[in-house]
Parts: C-alpha cells; sequence; structure tokens
C-alpha cells in the first residue's frame, strides 16, 4: 500500500520500492482491491525481501512491520506503527489504507518542504 500511494503521489520527490523482513508470498486480493478503491492499481506488485544493498542505497527505511531491521542495515530508518490487515475485516483494511496514505503523504509534504530527493523503501 505505502509503495502504491508514493508512486502515485510522491513521484516527484521520492523513488519508492517496497521490501519486508519477512514478506508474504502474494500480495492479498483485499489489499488490491482496497488500493483500487483509491485508483491505485497495485495488481502488478508482489513481495520482496528487504536486501542489505537495497537499503544501502536508500536514503530513508520506512519500517511498518513492527520488528528491528538487521544491525547491518545502516540506513536512516522511519518506525510507523501500522496494523497488519490480513486475515480482517474489509473495513480493517481501508482504516489501515487510509492511515498508510495519511503517513505516506505527510513523508512527501516533509521532504517537499525540504527540496531533497528522497528514495524510501516502505514495506507494504
Amino acid at each position: 500500500m505505502a509503495e502504491g500511494f508514493a508512486r502515485c503521489y510522491g513521484e516527484d520527490v521520492m523513488k519508492p520500492a517496497s521490501a519486508g523482513l519477512a514478506p508474504a508470498w502474494i500480495v492479498m486480493p483485499e489489499t488490491v482491491h482496497t488500493m483500487a478503491e483509491k485508483n491505485i492499481d497495485i495488481s502488478d506488485q508482489y513481495p520482496k525481501p528487504l536486501h542489505p544493498e537495497l537499503a544501502s542505497k536508500s536514503d530513508l527505511i520506512v519500517n511498518m512491520s513492527g520488528e528491528d531491521l538487521p544491525d547491518e542495515i545502516r540506513t536512516p530508518v522511519r518506525n510507523w506503527l501500522v496494523r497488519d490487515p490480513i486475515g480482517e475485516t474489509e473495513s480493517t483494511y481501508r482504516e489501515v489504507r487510509d492511515q498508510i496514505e495519511q503517513l505516506v503523504m505527510d513523508l512527501i509534504l516533509e521532504i517537499r518542504r525540504g527540496n531533497k530527493k528522497s528514495d524510501s523503501v516502505p514495506r507494504t
């Protein structure tokens, strides 16, 4: 979700890439559907693991896993407390989606105010 919002709203200030510490096998259909309600198509996305080389090329990592990142990752990290909606109701997916959208927009506005390019790696 975060990568989808970042691509839609912030490509002028960031190059988002999504990765996870323990990625699922697929992007859940409920996630794709919930994002489609915002006219954002993430149907071509797939879960990817976080590789240290990807992290080292990034200016910022947004961690939504609730877990600590590996010690070898030296990139600045922003931790977002976001509920995992997998297995929850459609309403929960929408609540999580809207929370992530707001967090992404806040980050984009912060970067725009600082007028700098940021490669971020949000986990969806």
